[in-house]
C-alpha cells in the first residue's frame, strides 16, 4: 500500500485535528488489533501516520515492540485497562506488560529474548508471519518452563517471593506471573474457544453452556492424560473468564454452575470444578462497587454500573439459593452492605443541595444581573438522576429506605418550591430577575428528571409567562 497520494494527506489533516488523549487512546487501540491480527497493513499505515503527528506535537506516547507485542498477543481476552493493582481473578492489567516484558528480558529468558526477538522483528521485516508466529511459540515455550520454576522457588519462601516482587515491579508480581503462564500454557486451547464463540452472547443459554462445558471438559481431560493437573485447572479458569468476557450480562456465567449441578444448591454447585465461575462473578461485582466509589467521588454518571450491579446481585440470588448460610451468601451480603455503605450518603444529600440552589432569596441578597452556578446545577441535576436510577434499583442494593425518604423530598420540595419561585421571577426587577429566572431554569431541568418532560414543559410555559408579566409591570409606570 503506498503512503502517498490524497488519501494519505487527508488521513494525515485528520490525526493533526485530534486531541493529544484521542490520538493515544487510537494508537492503543491499533496495537491491540494488531495483536488479534486485524488487517495489519492498514492499522500499520495508520499507525505510522499516528506517531508522526505524535513526534510533530512533541507528544509521548508508550509503545512495546513488535516481538513484545507477539508475545502478549494471547493475552488479550484477558487484559483489563485497571490499576496494575486490580484484584481480577484470571486477568492482567495492561500497564503491568511493560515491566514484565521487562523482568523477561532482564531476568528471566535475557538471552533467548534478545535472540528471538531480533529473529522475530526480521521476519516481521520481511513480511513472514508464519516465522514469526514460530519464533514467538518457541519463546513461548521457553518463558513457561522458567517462570514456573519461578513459582516453585518461592513456596514458603518469603524472601525470595519479596526478591521477585521487586524484579517484576508489579504490585502483583507473582499472581501476573503466575496468570502470564496459565493464559501461554493453554493457549491454544484458549484460541480454539475464541472462536467457536461469538463475539457477543445476548444470553447464556442451554446450548451454549452444554457445548462451552464439553468443549473444556475435553481440553481438561487432555491435559490430565499428559499428567498437566495445574494446565486442566488453568484451563477452565482461563476458558470461564473468555466465555465471560463475551457475555452481554457477565453474571450469566454462573448458569454453568448451576447447569453442572443441575440444581440451585449452593452446597451442590460448589462440589462441581464449575464452583469457580460463582467466584468469578462475586469478583466481577465486587470490582464494580469499587469503580463505582471512584466515579461517585469523580462526580461522574453512574446509572450503568449501578443497573449491572443491580442486576448481577439479582441473578445471584435468582437463579441460586442464597437464602441459607454459605459463603456465597456472605460474599454477595457483603457486597450489598458495601453498596448500601457507597451510595447512602450521596442519596441523602440531594435533597439538600436541591435546596439550596433554589432556595427563594431576598432580592438584597441577589447581586444586580448575577445567575446561579452553572457547575453547581449540573452537580446537582447528576444526584437527582442518580437518586431517580437508585430509586430503579433500590432493592437489590440495599437502599430502599434512604432512597424512597430522599425522593419523596426531592417531589414534595419541587411540587411546592416551583410555585414560589415563578411568583418571585413574575415580581422580580430588572437586576434580580437573571437570577431568578435561572433558578426556574435549574427547577426545570430537575422537575424533568422526577416528574417527566410533559411536567417540566409545562413548568418552562409559565417561567416564559412569568417573565413576560415581570415585563408588562415594569413598562406601565414608563408609560404612565
Amino acid at each position: 500500500m503506498t503512503t502517498d497520494g490524497p488519501a494519505i494527506e487527508r488521513l494525515r489533516e485528520y490525526l493533526q485535528t485530534l486531541k493529544p488523549e484521542a490520538r493515544a487512546m487510537l494508537v492503543a487501540e491499533l496495537e491491540r488489533a494488531m495483536l488479534r491480527g486485524d488487517d495489519p497493513a492498514a492499522n500499520e499505515l495508520v499507525l505510522q501516520e499516528l506517531r508522526r503527528a505524535i513526534r510533530s506535537a512533541g507528544q509521548p506516547v508508550t509503545r512495546i515492540g513488535d516481538a513484545a507485542r507477539l508475545f502478549f498477543a494471547p493475552l488479550e481476552p484477558f487484559i483489563v485497562d485497571d490499576a496494575a493493582d486490580h484484584k481480577r481473578i484470571g486477568r492482567i492489567a495492561r500497564v503491568s506488560l511493560g515491566p514484565i516484558w521487562d523482568w523477561i528480558g532482564r531476568d528471566l529468558i535475557p538471552a533467548e529474548v534478545k535472540a528471538l526477538s531480533a529473529d522475530i522483528n526480521r521476519a516481521l521485516a520481511e513480511s513472514d508471519r508464519t516465522k514469526a508466529d514460530q519464533l514467538t511459540r518457541a519463546l513461548h515455550e521457553r518463558a513457561i518452563i522458567r517462570i514456573r520454576e519461578n513459582i516453585a522457588d518461592v513456596d514458603n519462601d518469603e524472601k525470595t517471593r519479596r526478591r521477585l516482587g521487586v524484579q517484576v515491579g508489579t504490585p502483583r508480581a507473582l499472581e501476573d506471573i503466575e496468570t502470564l503462564a496459565g493464559i501461554l500454557a493453554n493457549r491454544n486451547e484458549l484460541a480454539v474457544l475464541a472462536r467457536r464463540l461469538p463475539n457477543h452472547i445476548r444470553a447464556l443459554e442451554r446450548e451454549y453452556i452444554d457445548s462451552i462445558k464439553s468443549l473444556l471438559e475435553g481440553f481438561a481431560s487432555q491435559k490430565a492424560q499428559i499428567g498437566m493437573a495445574t494446565a486442566k485447572t488453568d484451563i477452565n479458569l482461563y476458558g470461564l473468564v473468555l466465555v465471560m468476557s463475551r457475555l452481554a450480562a457477565p453474571w450469566q456465567l454462573i448458569r454453568i454452575a448451576t447447569r453442572a449441578a443441575e440444581s440451585d444448591d449452593t452446597a451442590r454447585i460448589a462440589e462441581t470444578p464449575w464452583a469457580l465461575a460463582v467466584t468469578l462473578v462475586l469478583g466481577e461485582v465486587e470490582c464494580m462497587v469499587g469503580e463505582l466509589r471512584a466515579e461517585l467521588k469523580a462526580h461522574q454518571p453512574v446509572t450503568s454500573l449501578l443497573k449491572a450491579i443491580h442486576d448481577a446481585a439479582r441473578g445471584l440470588r435468582t437463579e441460586m439459593d442464597l437464602s441459607v448460610d454459605s459463603p456465597w451468601a456472605r460474599q454477595l451480603a457483603a457486597i450489598r452492605t458495601e453498596v448500601s455503605n457507597v451510595l447512602k450518603s450521596g442519596i441523602e444529600a440531594t435533597p439538600g443541595r436541591v435546596r439550596r440552589l433554589l432556595r427563594p432569596r431576598p432580592a438584597k441578597e441577589i447581586a444586580p444581573g448575577s445567575l446561579l452556578n452553572a457547575i453547581d446545577v449540573a452537580d446537582a441535576e447528576m444526584l437527582v438522576e442518580f437518586v431517580g436510577a437508585c430509586r430503579n434499583y433500590a432493592s437489590e442494593l440495599a437502599v430502599n429506605e434512604a432512597t424512597m425518604r430522599s425522593y419523596s423530598e426531592l417531589e414534595h420540595y419541587l411540587e411546592t418550591g416551583t410555585k414560589v419561585l415563578l411568583d418571585a421571577l413574575r415580581h422580580a426587577g430588572a437586576a434580580e430577575r437573571p437570577f431568578r429566572q435561572s433558578q426556574v431554569d435549574a427547577a426545570v431541568r430537575f422537575c424533568r428528571i422526577v416528574f417527566g418532560p410533559d411536567y417540566a414543559a409545562l413548568l418552562a410555559k409559565s417561567a416564559e409567562i412569568a417573565i413576560q408579566a415581570a415585563g408588562a409591570a415594569e413598562r406601565k409606570p414608563l408609560r404612565a
